[in-house]
Order: C-alpha cells, then structure tokens, then sequence
C-alpha cells in the first residue's frame, strides 16, 4: 500500500473512491406517483402541444406504472427535453426500391428521474422515443397530428417501463 500512495494523484483518486463507497443501484420498482415536466418545450413555444403531451404522457405513465405505485416511495419524474413532429404527407418508403428508407420520423426526447421525498435526484435514465410519422394516421386528417403526440406518449412509457431497473 506504501507504493500507491507514493504516485501522484493515485493516492487522491484511492482516497476519494473510499469517500464515495459502493454506488447503488437505484430501484425504479417502487414509485410513489408519476410527475411529466414539459417546461423545457415552453422554450420553443409549444404551449398547447407540451400542455397535450404532458396529459397523454401521465396518462400512458399511470398505464404503464399503475403495479409499482405504493405511499411513500420516490416519484417518477419524466422531463422531457425534445418534441419534433416531422412533416408528413403520405407515402413513407415508397421508393422503387421496396426498401423503405428516407422515411418521415416523429421523437419524444426526455429523461425518467427517480426524485426522493426532500426533491433529491436518486437516478436518472435517459431516453429518445421515435414512431413513424404516419402514427397519427391519415396525414391529411386534421386531429392526425394530437393523434401522433397520443402515440409517442405510449410508446415513450412502454419502454420506459421496459428499461428502468427493478430488484
């Protein structure tokens, strides 16, 4: 031990691993309640379309959640940072190829925070959702595109209950 602590900055990095002990894992099996935060969208001026997410996505989160849910435990924050709804007009793929490709993509973009009672972050767990653009359906539909948002809040739960680590 004598020898490590004669290199330089090994003695300091030793020292502050010691500090930090065993990282745990954090459970995102037991929530208290799902929050949806959309104020980063209010950046680009997606009042009412952030406002739409935010329902259909606490509402696809209590879905998808609704087993783990227990008093007391930490809550479920998703904060979602990107929202981009791609021009659509039909016709996805259909190159002559058959092959698809260059196709139209919609993107849910966020971030599932694991906040403890006090507001303490406990984990976080990145994630980018992306749907095709004919979600919504017919492209020429006027409520095709609050359908599209509807998809990309289900779909961004599924997996997020998919991902996130339980014991």
């Amino acid at each position: 031990m004598q020898v490590l602590w004669r290199i330089p900055g090994l003695a300091a990095l030793l020292g502050l691993a010691l500090l930090a002990g065993p990282a745990a894992a954090q459970d995102f099996g037991r929530l208290g309640g799902v929050s949806v935060d959309v104020r980063p969208l209010d950046a680009y001026g997606r009042g009412p379309q952030a406002e739409a997410l935010r329902a259909d996505l606490t509402a696809a989160l209590r879905q998808a959640f609704g087993d783990r849910i227990v008093r007391g435990a930490p809550t479920l924050v998703v904060r979602v940072s990107g929202l981009s709804l791609n021009p659509y007009a039909g016709a996805q793929g259909a190159g002559r190829s058959g092959l698809g490709g260059g196709g139209v993509t919609d993107y849910l973009e966020g971030e599932a925070l694991l906040v403890g009672r006090d507001g303490t972050v406990l984990a976080r767990h990145p994630q980018l959702s992306a749907l095709p653009a004919s979600s919504g359906g017919a492209w020429y539909d006027p409520a095709s595109e609050r359908r599209r948002v509807g998809a990309l809040a289900e779909h961004y739960a599924a997996w997020l209950r998919r991902q996130l680590p339980t014991r």
